[in-house]
């Protein structure tokens, strides 16, 4: 399937500032509404959209029992914990900082695959290292400070959440619609988020009237912008698009998340956390680089089982970061 080239660079676009910026928006929600709480919603609200889009469009959301166990632990690893836990820790760090923590999620995923007894090239295994040493750098300035260092625990759990999700994810059997997955990894993601919120007691001190008219609009923002108009520019762009060139989100989306923290937010990150982040940008780039060139001179991939997901964390496919 071809595409007109302004179309598909619409659509990156709208990656590259949609999933920046999620970071920005969660920052705002959590000034008045509780961290769980407002990510469970957000979820539970964009699977019934999604859903009922899909429905009027005449698909069957139907899964079997394995589907619903996969989509359920995605549901958990990616959502409930990789992207939930982000809203308790902005509460403490800032948004440009939790996203330079986000931006080595590929570089896990290399990690977990050399773990795993797969082979990525030297020139990846050498970047990788590079940027794991650029995240020390990112949370070192924070580790004085008690509550700042726990935000940056929770951040880094819930980037290694999302890397682990995103790894065994080609191991599960998945529906084959990505938008049918989707419904039911957000609806599982909200149950396990508002267990969670229960858990912590937000829903026992919810107070809807201190939710400022600036967090509502930044939760409608996510659960639209940030949720559907975001993951369906993504969707299409892999169907459309060369896997290289979809992938530069990875490197692009900290580098919004950062400009818009610095503009919008007031945030002054550390001069060791610019170059921190610098040298994770970096390590992805190059690590996607030597991915895509593998991947080229390989031989065709096996064609995946019916019903299971491509592999997101192979030679070449993206491993990004939805927020």
């Amino acid at each position: 399937m071809t595409a007109p080239a302004r179309h598909v660079w619409a659509a990156l676009l709208v990656v590259y500032v949609v999933w920046g910026s999620t970071y920005f928006g969660i920052k705002v929600v959590v000034e008045t509404m509780p961290p769980l709480f407002s990510a469970a919603m957000r979820f539970l609200v964009a699977a019934a959209l999604l859903a009922a889009f899909l429905r009027a469009r005449g698909t069957s959301l139907r899964v079997s029992r394995p589907e619903l166990a996969g989509t359920s632990l995605v549901g958990l690893l990616l959502l409930a914990v990789g992207v939930g836990v982000v809203h308790v820790a902005e509460q403490t760090i800032d948004s440009s900082v939790a996203a330079m923590i986000v931006g080595t999620v590929p570089l896990q995923i290399i990690v977990m695959r050399t773990l795993a007894g797969e082979s990525p090239a030297r020139a990846t295994q050498l970047s990788t290292l590079a940027g794991l040493g650029g995240l020390l750098l990112v949370v070192a300035p924070g580790l004085g400070d008690r509550s700042t260092a726990l935000g940056l625990a929770l951040m880094v759990g819930a980037s290694i959440s999302w890397s682990s999700g995103s790894f065994v994810s080609r191991r599960l059997r998945l529906p084959r619609d990505p938008l049918v997955a989707s419904v039911w990894e957000m609806g599982a993601g909200a149950a396990f988020l508002s267990v969670g919120a229960l858990a912590a007691g937000e829903l026992g001190t919810l107070a809807p009237a201190a939710f400022s008219a600036r967090s509502l609009a930044a939760w409608a923002y996510l659960v639209v912008v940030g949720s559907l108009v975001g993951f369906t520019a993504y969707a299409w762009l892999l169907r459309v698009a060369p896997i290289s060139l979809v992938v530069t989100h990875q490197y692009v989306n900290p580098l919004v998340a950062i400009a818009l923290g610095m503009l919008l937010l007031g945030e002054r990150p550390s001069p060791w956390s610019l170059a921190g982040a610098a040298l994770v940008v970096a390590s992805v780039y190059v690590a996607v680089r030597a991915e895509s060139a593998e991947a080229r001179g390989a031989r065709p991939a096996p064609v995946a089982p019916r019903g299971t997901r491509a592999d997101p964390t192979a030679s070449g496919s993206p491993s990004g970061v939805r927020r």
